[in-house]
């Protein structure tokens, strides 16, 4: 059996799915494949249950009241993506597992579709380490957490970065006796080193142990329990373990390097700033590439690839991806979102300035009793005009209870190329949490409220927050 189209698209998670609705929306024949039902992920093992993992933990919820709450969540975003969903927009849904024939060609269990546009987007899975022992001990990952019929007692969570901090935190919540082990010497690696102490200091109060520069040796199973034995000499024992750390690309039966498509050392595959992939025709985005592996970041991606898949042969403009502009937030209490560069990305940079301002100085954050967090704005100057209105937004910081909805002014500032002074010249509404982007922002002008913009420095020179400095494990020492 054969059929065609002008668009394929190999995979049905967030990626896919935008891919497949942006392809439609343009007026394309498209087919989406995917070999389970749409959704993927995110919608299944991990945007979605998380949050309402988080929102039932901090409602003080019991855990079959979380489960519940997570169930309904899935099951009502999902109802918005199924097949039937995606059929009434005129996408044509296959069930089954993809291969990449010969030119045009995708194979789908025995029946050959062709178009002159294919889209890679079968996403990524959990990695385990090579831990001896490890596969031994029923390790949980995302894909198997969430469907815990029973809360346990006590678990460890392997991993520091944005899913371990939530899912930590989430369980100490519940009263889960929670260890996290953190092989780099803070949590959170990608973020602001101000930013993971008091992430740090928060999960502690939540009564998190945590463990950092630390790596698991060695894992057995002794009698009911899980135990660990630690770099640190030391072993730790738990009802279960979670990873949460480690990704792999999902690309198994794809016959991408028959079908000319290169993957790097680790796998993924490798496309340009168009989301082209080495082989003409092919496309890949989402977590498959390696950049970025986030739900927002695949949507984005999604777009540019369509764009450029549909876009007239004498059109010669191409849309680009751009990862300084895709914030991300992670949704510990309180929140860190970033975009763009960090301070010390931006200190090799001739004239980069940094606003600081702790939420000690926030009026909002003041009458929350909220003030353990702080907004951090990096600014450069424009070409030919220097640092003329502020110069220009190279990237933030917020720590905040609201930190993920108040990055979207700073991405919205960055997107546009605006100056920075339009910040500081936007009135905000007294008292909200974004107005500290405003009081933020007049520092590159004046000294606001005592403080004004510093050049900016690696950590350990000038990073001060709380009349501290900030060495290079994100920890607060003396002056």
């Amino acid at each position: 059996m054969t059929t065609t189209a002008d668009l394929i698209v190999i995979g049905g998670g967030a990626a896919g799915i935008t891919a497949a609705r942006e392809g439609a929306r343009r007026g394309a024949h498209t087919v989406l494949v995917q070999d389970g039902p749409p959704g993927g992920e995110c919608t299944f093992h991990g945007c979605v249950p998380s949050k309402a993992l988080l929102a039932a933990a901090a409602a003080g919820s019991s855990w079959a009241q979380a489960r519940h709450a997570i169930e309904g969540s899935i099951a009502t975003i999902a109802a918005t993506e199924d097949v039937d969903a995606l059929g009434r927009e005129g996408i044509d849904v296959i069930t089954g597992r993809a291969a990449l024939g010969a030119g045009e060609q995708v194979v789908v269990d025995g029946t050959s579709i062709y178009a002159p546009h294919i889209i890679i987007a079968t996403g990524s899975g959990p990695a385990l380490p090579p831990v001896a022992g490890l596969d031994t001990i029923d390790v949980l990952t995302n894909e198997t957490v969430f469907r815990l019929e029973v809360q346990p007692a006590s678990m460890v969570v392997l991993g520091g970065g944005p899913i371990g901090c939530e899912l930590a935190e989430a369980f100490s919540r519940f009263g889960t006796t929670v260890t996290l082990v953190e092989q780099a010497s803070r949590l959170l690696p990608r973020d602001e080193p101000e930013a993971a102490a008091i992430i740090h200091r928060s999960l502690e109060a939540k009564a998190v142990t945590v463990k950092l520069s630390t790596t698991v040796t060695r894992a057995e199973r002794v009698k009911t329990k899980r135990r660990l034995h630690l770099s640190d000499g030391t072993t730790v024992d738990a009802d279960q373990v979670l990873l949460a750390a480690g990704r792999r690309p999902v690309t198994s039966g794809l016959d991408l390097d028959r079908a000319g498509v290169a993957v790097d050392a680790r796998g993924y595959v490798v496309v340009d700033d168009t989301m082209a992939t080495t082989r003409p025709g092919v496309w890949a985005i989402g977590d498959v590439t390696g950049a970025m592996q986030l739900t927002h970041a695949a949507g984005k991606m999604a777009y540019v690839a369509v764009a450029n898949a549909t876009r007239s042969r004498f059109d010669p403009r191409r849309a680009r991806f751009d990862p300084h502009l895709v914030p991300w937030a992670t949704f510990t209490d309180p929140e860190v979102a970033h975009i763009g560069l960090t301070e010390a990305d931006a200190a090799s940079i001739p004239g980069a300035m940094v606003a600081f301002l702790p939420l000690t100085d926030v009026d909002r954050a003041i009458t929350a009793n909220r003030t353990d967090g702080f907004v951090k704005l990096i600014a450069g100057p424009r070409r030919l005009l220097g640092t003329a209105g502020g110069g220009r937004l190279l990237g933030a910081t917020i720590v905040a209870p609201r930190a993920g909805e108040m990055i979207h002014e700073v991405a919205l500032a960055m997107t546009t190329n605006m100056f920075t002074g339009r910040l500081a010249q936007t009135t905000h509404a007294y008292p909200t949490w974004s107005m500290a982007i405003q009081q933020a922002a007049l520092q590159f002008f004046f000294e606001s409220g005592g403080r004004s913009a510093r050049p900016a420095a690696l950590p350990g020179q000038q990073c001060r927050a709380k009349g501290g400095i900030i060495d290079e494990r994100g920890r607060l020492g003396s002056r």
